[in-house]
């Protein structure tokens, strides 16, 4: 009878060596299921996911053996280790198509674990997969703060946890402040021996560094960058595109034909990523990605460039002591706040950021009331920002507005959208909801507005690229009014547009304002007529302005 022991002991050499076979081969001829421990189990599954990732039944069979794994030894680190990596098949199986997860039974293992166990960083990130999965803001904060209390993190987990806090009304801009301070105090700060130094050398135009990882042809990051990007003196300037996107071949060739170069930095670890940036000698770097996406924020904290800036991607403060300035406008940031963000506040003149548009001709649509005779509500936000608190105010509208409909457009993950159905059957509002699957095409995405009558905008988190859509189609979006960066850039949106009376000051003032609006309806098809007509002379749109302002900033804070 083979020693099951010496067996594992010997199994563990042929992972190293990345021979997934030959371990399913051996465990499966040497020993019976009922003899294997929790260890044998998890090697199992393991080898059948590394040998195909794409293979559903070798992802099914992994499940089935790090359940049994888990059920043989629930209190050993083996038994933990098989959990965790349940979890993590589950999460992936999950993605598949037409594929049910028992998502419950998750949670029941979770909390039926000794309590040492649920503080492991291991078991919380494991969560993390299905929480975010389920755009469930809540858990994920439930489960990223046991991760930090446990003083077991990494600063991709500072990072998400001050990203997901964006989604609750709960923290405050103070709270933010003090935790970008711990995120600084917290990131890795590089040996003086190990790094290049920081060059000084003035250049003969301004080197302008852009740091991304959301590149990607038609991401929303791009409708933004290709305004600044096709609208510079490159006899003055020179820009420097970094990406730390994880498939280089899918960056925006657009994007990348507007740039002095291109550097790849998504294979390298931060103190080489850290050098090579340093030896362009960049005046200035901005990142846009902040605490999201796949970001380097460890970069900024040891300082890449003379002068760096946060914009965009990321609408709040850093924490850290070397992001030199937040780059926003007069709605976002008020003057008395500027002590509750880190880095200096450079205001633009009118809007923080402009959208290039679509290269197709606008046509103005009448609105989908007049054909209907009910009107038609619509949000094509992340499910994420669908919160409680939204769905509570959506439901109170669509309740208080005989007939009327609410489009949702959000994944085509129907997890996603189990939650927001669930949260819209207790309200009682489910058949009044219409839900969308994304389209691939961006043309039939943007089309989907013309059958929305009016787009409702999320809140703490507001849409941003979604609201530009909904107004370059000519749909008005009503939002309400925030306490901070990122909770005002609807505010500022409308602002920009001329559309103040789209600001609510607070949820009952938003369900006012909605079933205002469909009070008129000669007024209302004044309303769209207006947004439609003025939306590309505003801020939002005009390229070459907001260029010229940008482009002055960073030349002034340059000098």
């Amino acid at each position: 009878m083979v020693s099951i022991q010496n067996l594992e002991f010997e199994l563990q050499d042929l992972l190293k060596k990345k021979k997934y076979s030959e371990i399913i081969f051996e465990i499966t001829t040497k020993t019976k299921e009922e003899e294997r421990n929790a260890g044998l189990f998890v090697l199992l599954g393991i080898s059948r996911i590394s040998s195909n990732k794409k293979n559903k039944s070798q992802i099914e069979l992994a499940l089935s053996d790090f359940k049994k794994g888990y059920l043989k030894e629930k209190t050993s680190e083996n038994g933990l280790n098989a959990l965790v990596n349940f979890i993590l098949a589950s999460a992936i199986l999950s993605d598949f198509e037409n594929t049910n997860v028992d998502f419950n039974e998750i949670k029941d293992f979770y909390q039926k674990t000794p309590k040492n166990f649920q503080n492991k960083r291991s078991i919380n990130i494991a969560m993390t997969t299905i929480y975010s999965r389920l755009s469930d803001h809540e858990e994920m904060l439930f489960h990223l703060k046991k991760i930090i209390e446990s003083g077991d993190f990494i600063s991709n987990d500072l990072c998400n946890y001050g990203y997901w806090r964006c989604f609750d009304k709960n923290w405050s801009q103070k709270d933010f402040f003090d935790y970008g301070k711990f995120v600084d105090k917290n990131l890795i700060e590089y040996p003086q021996d190990k790094i290049n130094k920081l060059s000084y050398k003035k250049n003969k135009k301004i080197n302008l560094g852009i740091l991304s990882a959301d590149l990607k042809s038609g991401h929303s990051i791009t409708f933004f960058l290709k305004t600044i990007l096709s609208n510079y003196n490159k006899d003055e300037i020179e820009v420097y595109l970094i990406s730390n996107q994880i498939d280089i071949d899918s960056i925006s060739s657009e994007i990348k034909n507007l740039v002095h170069e291109n550097i790849d930095i998504s294979r390298l670890n931060d103190l080489n990523a850290f050098n090579k940036i340093r030896e362009l000698n960049l005046d200035i770097i901005i990142d846009v990605m902040g605490y999201t996406s796949r970001n380097r924020i460890g970069l900024f904290k040891n300082r890449i460039a003379k002068k760096q800036a946060i914009w965009m991607g990321y609408c709040n403060t850093t924490g850290l002591k070397n992001m030199d300035y937040i780059i926003t406008d007069p709605n976002l940031i008020y003057k008395d706040e500027k002590n509750l963000y880190t880095e200096e506040v450079l205001y633009l003149p009118e809007i923080w950021n402009t959208h290039c548009g679509f290269d197709f001709e606008r046509k103005e649509v009448s609105p989908p009331l007049i054909k209907n005779n009910f009107i038609t509500f619509g949000s094509f936000n992340n499910p994420a920002k669908i919160n409680k608190n939204v769905i509570n105010c959506w439901a109170e509208i669509l309740k208080k507005i005989k007939n009327s409909r609410l489009i949702l457009k959000c994944s085509n993950d129907k997890k996603k959208l189990d939650r927001i159905e669930g949260l819209m059957r207790k309200k009682g509002v489910l058949d009044s909801v219409i839900f969308h699957k994304r389209f691939e095409d961006k043309i039939d995405h943007l089309n989907l507005y013309k059958e929305v009558d009016i787009a409702l905008d999320t809140f703490p988190y507001n849409g941003v690229t979604t609201s530009f859509e909904a107004i370059w189609m000519g749909v008005p979006v009503l939002t309400m009014a925030g306490y901070n960066f990122n909770s005002r850039c609807g505010e500022s949106i409308n602002r920009n547009l001329g559309m103040k009376q789209l600001i609510a000051k607070d949820k009952n003032d938003y369900v006012l304002k909605a079933i205002d609006l469909t009070k008129n309806q000669s007024e209302f098809i004044n309303l769209r007529k207006s947004i439609f007509h003025n939306a590309i002379k505003s801020p939002l749109f005009n390229q070459k302005k907001f260029s010229d302002n940008f482009y002055k900033l960073i030349t002034e804070i340059t000098k």
